[in-house]
């Protein structure tokens, strides 16, 4: 933006010019005045640039804006008084800003302020101080204990998990039809908490469990991202849960008083796929509750007249024509039918929904994750008796690679485990509150009541290599971690193809697992097969296994041709030749000759004698 012309200073409304003024500065304090006055809305925020010599008045929707306690003459206006009012109950927050003791800054008029931290911190220029020091974090990031120790990155990725972690969504789940919900069993309420944990009652849908997690490694099972868990501990619930999935129907109606209908299909209907396709099914045509389902079986038969109007009707008109519209489990999916329900919509619609639920124990390539953004995936379930374990006898439940800490910047994470094991041992809740007051003083405190009881003050132990019986040289540190599972199990994405569907168009496999499809081998990945030159492999993977096609070429010519059957020769339809080889090419390549030729362009290949 160009600057403004000396003595002028433009305002703006909104980005819109709507005048200027012969002092911005003055002007952005006096509507100041008047907005902390109840004159103007509290909504409005207004800055002054002394670069650009501008003033910007803000009043649209979305703007982030925070709370800051207003600071005049190197005093903050929340005095101790206001501060008792508000924590007996007699004031609230709202009254704060109406009384101009507290004011809502947007990105921009944070440009004029200068905040101080504490109260300590304010000076003669100050103009406003933090409400909270916890509050330069959202509620998200606050949900992680010592969140100011992890890097910036963490942040956005454990927002990501807790989103994705397994727990007790709802207190009613076993009366909800949800299309997908994923239920943990044994949550818990984590040792380490925050102010925000407690203050949004997120305690009352718990998802997580307190890990014991030990920074070691294992024998390189753990490398990397990869986690080894206790099977003990798995054998005891850890990380168990529940995965329940719903699927639907209804009767529907159609012009001409056709409707579908719920029952099993008769042999003479149109695709019907044999008596032991419905066995499953009751008189009525609907899966009865704990039956146990796999793949591919039906659980809800139901009949449609035919697509088109001119089939309903057979040879001699009789006989109503029908066909199986039944609904069947998707591939790769397989439980138990936890619930039937079935209702009527407006217009007496039958509806009929099934619930079905599988356990989901954790397995080698689930996820785990705990509030640091320390994602792992499980690379081996260890027998207790084969895991490490301390002078007290204590097993860890999860080994994690201790490079994982340092790389990453989680060192927040460490603190969790030395305040989880301090909580553990006293019987107490820690608070793992963003920038406490008392700071280093939590450290101290963890260390002299771990001391207390016989541990190391830095949370370090003596710990025995449970296949050898040996003493490990170095200590291992160790604590109590919250983690939660993520929903992202590998009993949900499994898939395997060797022949099945194809595209009409490219004749190439489908893509996707519920189009029973293949998985993609792209440009990156045959350079790969091209850099260790397998050139079998890499005709398997782009022609054998994809779209492999068998074409006449003409000698003459070099056009594609065809096989007559009737006149059982082979037939060149540009020269009318016979003098065709059959050749193995891309169905990709056959259409991209057929393309060309739409353009009206002859593409010829050349035949070797």
């Amino acid at each position: 933006m160009a600057k403004a012309t000396s003595g002028k200073c433009y305002v703006y409304v909104n980005d819109r010019r709507v005048g200027y003024v012969s002092d911005g500065q003055k002007l952005a304090s006096e509507v100041r005045a008047a907005r902390r006055n109840g004159m103007l809305p509290n909504e409005l925020n207004i800055t002054y640039f002394k670069k650009i010599n501008a003033v910007h008045v803000n009043t649209d929707f979305g703007r982030v804006r925070k709370p800051y306690i207003i600071v005049e003459e190197g005093k903050s206006k929340l005095t101790p008084e206001i501060a008792e009012k508000v924590k007996n109950g007699e004031i609230d927050f709202n009254t704060l800003i109406r009384n101009g003791v507290i004011e809502y800054l947007d990105a921009e008029e944070e440009e004029n302020a200068l905040v101080a931290f504490e109260e300590k911190d304010i000076n003669e220029d100050t103009t406003h101080l933090e409400v909270d020091l916890a509050g330069i974090f959202g509620i998200t990031i606050n949900l992680s204990p010592f969140p100011e120790h992890n890097s910036l990155a963490r942040h956005a990725m454990l927002a990501n998990f807790i989103k994705q972690s397994e727990g007790m969504y709802a207190t009613n789940f076993n009366t909800r039809f949800d299309s997908r919900a994923y239920v943990l069993f044994y949550p818990q309420k984590p040792i380490v908490t925050t102010s925000s944990y407690n203050y949004t009652a997120i305690s009352s849908h718990p998802s997580g469990q307190n890990f014991i997690v030990a920074l070691s490694t294992y024998y390189g099972y753990n490398m990397k991202d990869a986690i080894v868990l206790n099977k003990a501990a798995v054998d005891r619930g850890l990380g168990r849960s529940m995965f329940y999935k719903t699927y639907g129907d209804e009767e529907r109606r159609y012009p001409g008083g056709q409707k579908d209908e719920f029952k099993i299909p008769p042999p003479t209907a149109e695709g019907y796929l044999g008596e032991h396709a419905y066995a499953n099914l009751s008189e009525d045509g609907i899966i009865e509750p704990e039956t146990k389902v796999y793949e591919g079986d039906i659980i809800i038969g139901k009949v449609s007249p035919p697509r088109f109007l001119e089939e309903n009707l057979g040879a001699r008109g009789l006989e109503e024509r029908i066909r199986d519209a039944s609904t069947y489990l998707k591939s790769g999916e397989n439980g138990t039918v936890d619930e039937v329900i079935i209702t009527e919509l407006t217009g007496a619609t039958k509806l009929v929904k099934i619930r079905i639920r599988s356990l989901r124990v954790p397995e080698n390539g689930d996820k785990f994750a705990s509030r640091h953004g320390q994602k792992g995936v499980v690379a081996l379930i260890v027998p207790q008796e084969d895991m490490p374990f301390s002078e007290t006898g204590v097993v860890p439940d999860l080994l994690l690679n201790p490079h994982s800490i340092p790389t990453r910047l989680t060192f927040g994470h460490l603190l969790e485990e030395i305040g989880g094991k301090t909580g553990a041992i006293s019987g107490k809740v820690i608070d793992g509150t963003a920038f406490d007051k008392k700071g280093e003083e939590r450290l101290d405190e963890y260390g002299r009541v771990l001391e207390e009881h016989g541990f190391d003050r830095n949370g370090d132990e003596v710990f025995y290599d449970g296949i050898t019986g040996m003493k490990f040289k170095a200590k291992i540190f160790n604590g109590i971690a919250y983690y939660n599972r993520l929903y992202h199990m590998v009993s949900n994405k499994m898939q395997v193809r060797s022949r099945g569907p194809v595209q009409i168009l490219t004749h190439q496999p489908t893509e996707g697992k519920a189009r029973q499809g293949g998985l993609k081998f792209g440009e990156m990945e045959r350079d790969v097969i091209v850099g260790y030159g397998a050139s079998l492999l890499l005709k398997e993977r782009l022609l054998d296994q994809s779209d492999k096609a068998t074409v006449y070429v003409c000698k003459n010519c070099g056009n594609l041709g065809y096989y007559d059957y009737i006149k059982k020769v082979k037939v060149c339809p540009m020269c009318g030749g016979n003098n065709l080889d059959a050749v193995e090419m891309s169905y990709a390549f056959k259409l991209l000759l057929d393309e060309i030729k739409s353009m009206h362009i002859f593409p010829s290949i050349k035949m070797k004698a």
